[in-house]
């Protein structure tokens, strides 16, 4: 299994969500879920530190959930899925979150969507540099 997936650690901006990211994130994807409550969204909203100090989770996670950089949050086990809960609690939807982790505005990310999504061009391989 690890052989198989591997493979898509070659591929930019691919994150396979495995095993080992699961187990990773288990406590940042816990603290995501936990924003399904209102008084938990609350809380957090009122003292996004002191609440996310609750939570086992690493200085690393805690601080690209401070950032909202959703990209690091995927690296450290986040799951896409489980991150919603923070950028739905931001008030962001689907699509503003996913533009900001392309570094394109919404429009942009938009259009590029709307007409087929990324091209592969240049997205094929780390390793061989294209």
């Amino acid at each position: 299994m690890n052989t198989y997936t591997a493979q898509f650690d070659d591929i930019p901006g691919t994150r396979v969500f495995t095993a080992k990211r699961a187990k990773q994130g288990y406590e940042l994807n816990k603290f995501c879920m936990s924003l399904m409550k209102a008084e938990n969204r609350e809380r957090f909203k009122a003292g996004e530190r002191t609440y996310l100090d609750e939570w086992p989770m690493s200085e690393e996670q805690k601080q690209a959930v401070l950032a909202r950089d959703y990209n690091a949050m995927l690296d450290l086990g986040g799951n896409i899925y489980f991150l919603a809960k923070v950028f739905a609690t931001d008030g962001l939807s689907y699509l503003q979150a996913v533009s900001t982790m392309t570094g394109m505005s919404v429009e942009d990310y938009q259009q590029m969507m709307l007409s087929g999504g990324r091209s592969p061009e240049g997205w094929r391989s780390i390793k061989d540099g294209n």
